[in-house]
């Protein structure tokens, strides 16, 4: 290991082999870090965090801070992350409101400067998440999602994996797996084709999307009708079939967040 003499590593954190801690950086007790990670100058571990290994911490990262949430009451609550993640400058990732609960955070991801997660978000595996975006509490990021820099994103939305959030958004209600959508608030404008070509997507599903996107938005059938009509019409791939299940959950919930109940 590798600790900056200006570095304040309590004796009761757990760090793996090869870790480097940067100057004035802060790691309190019950915490872990896995093998190999690097942390920045001037980052803050809280207590109740957990690093897997292979992750890279910029400038200023602030992981585990209490959340900020006026339900908090002191409760031991937990933000656990997955291995070989970017975490760039003054990023800052909360730990769970209630007690035990978890934030939690995948594999592969790249969230660049001055990002925030609120408490109960579950990030997934190989997302992007530019710079100055916002995600509320208990927001679900499925694998693979890239979100665009100075997006907003209300508590209890979920994002569908392999989706795209363009930038300057702001996500209201759940967005479905494999669209892109944008604006304030955020609406699907179409099938994110350059993502799913980029991760292997057969051509048959990417077609099979492109039409019951066309059912689904612009036929002017109520949901119900629409699911109907591409159930039907449009071949039934993985793909297709998790896109039309997407729709079937979307008003389960509160205002078209399924997991706001």
């Amino acid at each position: 290991m590798k600790i900056h003499p200006t570095a304040i590593v309590d004796p009761a954190a757990e760090l793996g082999e090869d870790v480097q801690v940067g100057p004035y950086a802060i790691i309190e007790g019950d915490v872990t870090i896995g093998a190999g990670c690097v942390i920045g100058p001037h980052a803050v571990i809280h207590r109740y965090t957990t690093l897997g290994e292979g992750c890279q911490l910029g400038v200023g990262v602030v992981l585990g801070g209490l959340p900020q949430d006026r339900k908090y009451q002191g409760e031991r609550s937990f933000l656990q992350i997955g291995t070989n993640n970017i975490i760039r400058e003054y990023v800052t990732l909360h730990r769970a409101s209630g007690e035990d609960n978890v934030t939690t955070v995948g594999d592969d991801n790249f969230i660049m400067a001055y990002a925030h997660a609120g408490h109960n978000a579950t990030i997934g595996s190989d997302c992007l998440i530019a710079s100055y975006a916002g995600i509320s509490g208990h927001v679900v990021i499925e694998d693979k999602v890239n979100i665009g820099g100075l997006v907003g994103i209300h508590q209890y939305v979920t994002i569908g994996q392999l989706s795209m959030l363009a930038g300057v958004s702001g996500a209201t209600r759940d967005i479905p797996p494999f669209t892109i959508s944008e604006g304030r608030p955020a609406r699907p404008r179409g099938i994110n084709v350059i993502g799913l070509r980029r991760n292997g997507i057969s051509r048959e599903s990417i077609e099979a999307l492109r039409a019951a996107f066309k059912v689904v938005y612009a036929s002017g059938l109520n949901v119900g009708e629409a699911i109907a009509r591409v159930e039907d019409e449009v071949p039934q791939t993985p793909e297709m079939m998790e896109f039309l299940d997407f729709h079937r959950r979307r008003d389960e919930g509160s205002r078209g967040r399924r997991e706001q109940r």
